[in-house]
Order: C-alpha cells, then structure tokens, then sequence
C-alpha cells in the first residue's frame, strides 16, 4: 500500500526546486509529513476530514498548516480534504445544521432551503452559498465544528483499526507461508 502511494507523492527535490515552496522548504521537508506509517496516516486523515469543512478555497492552507503543526503525512491530509465538493459541500452543511439544530435544541423549522445551482453561472454558486450560510448562522456554525469533529475522530479511528486489521493479515499470511516451507 505505502509502495503505491509513493508513487503518486512528490520527491524531496521537486519541492526544493520549487519556486513557490522554496521559502518554506525548511519546513516543508520535515521528514513526518513525507513519512507514510498508521500513525502519520492516522493523523493525516483526520486533519483533511476536519479541514474538508472549512468554508471555501481554505481547505488546503489549513490542512497544510495543520500538518506542519502535529507533524503528519501532507499528501494525504490534502488529498482527503477533497471529499467536500460543489457536489457533496450542501448536503454536508444541511447534515452540519441539522446537527447543529439538534444540539441547539432547536426544532429545526426555521431551515433555508440552499439554493437552486442548476442554471446558475459556475462563478455565481460561490456568493449564493455564502448568502445561503450566513441565513442559517449559529446552528449552522456549531455544526460544522461538531461534525468536522466527528468526521475527524471516525476518520482517525478507522484508519487506525483499518491499518492494524491490514497488519495482523500480513502477520498471518507471513506465518503461513513460514509454516508450509
């Protein structure tokens, strides 16, 4: 799995001749966020998932920035934050305001409907999303943190027990083909 996921990420040497990332390649270099492990992983999921929810184009810079700060696997992190996109983002926040809502105590009667995309230029989805979030507020805003911080720990959980499921098959496949030798 790892073989296959180097193959996709970019080598040391690309971003130091960078232009764009030479600044910060100090930083970017860090062994952890290249290195590929459960617990890097682990961690690298749960940051894109919490960051997927961040409001418009900031998903990357905070997952990056995360990253840099628990000291995670960044491919990973900002591949997974593009499970949130102009298909999946209104479900997502109408499932963050009914959680919202419901942590709120609130009935849940006073719902926007989003707004209707189909036929609308593409650089006029943005602006009629924000007028649409900034209608639904607070119950809106406690959803996203709470479900980006449910997302997260599931992310994180999964990928863990996923990884150690992967592992303890190795093991015993390792000790199988040992035992018919």
């Amino acid at each position: 799995m790892r073989k296959r996921l180097k193959n996709f990420l970019p080598d040391h040497e690309s971003i130091r001749q960078n232009r764009w990332l030479r600044p910060f390649s100090s930083t970017l270099l860090h062994p952890r966020l290249w290195h590929l492990n459960r617990h890097s992983a682990a961690g690298a999921v749960a940051v894109g998932l919490f960051c997927g929810l961040i409001p418009g184009p900031l998903q990357m810079l905070g997952a990056s920035i995360m990253c840099v700060a628990f000291r995670v696997n960044l491919p990973l992190a900002l591949l997974t934050t593009l499970y949130t996109n102009p298909l999946t983002i209104v479900p997502l926040y109408v499932l963050a305001y009914g959680f919202g809502s419901l942590v709120m105590g609130l009935n849940g009667t006073d719902f926007v409907a989003p707004p209707e995309l189909e036929g609308m230029r593409f650089s006029a989805w943005i602006p009629a999303l924000i007028d649409w979030m900034a209608g639904l507020g607070k119950p809106l805003a406690l959803g996203l943190v709470l479900l980006a911080a449910t997302l997260s720990i599931s992310g994180y959980l999964a990928v863990r027990w996923g990884w150690r499921i992967w592992l303890i098959r190795q093991w015993r496949r390792r000790k199988d083909r040992s035992r018919k030798r």
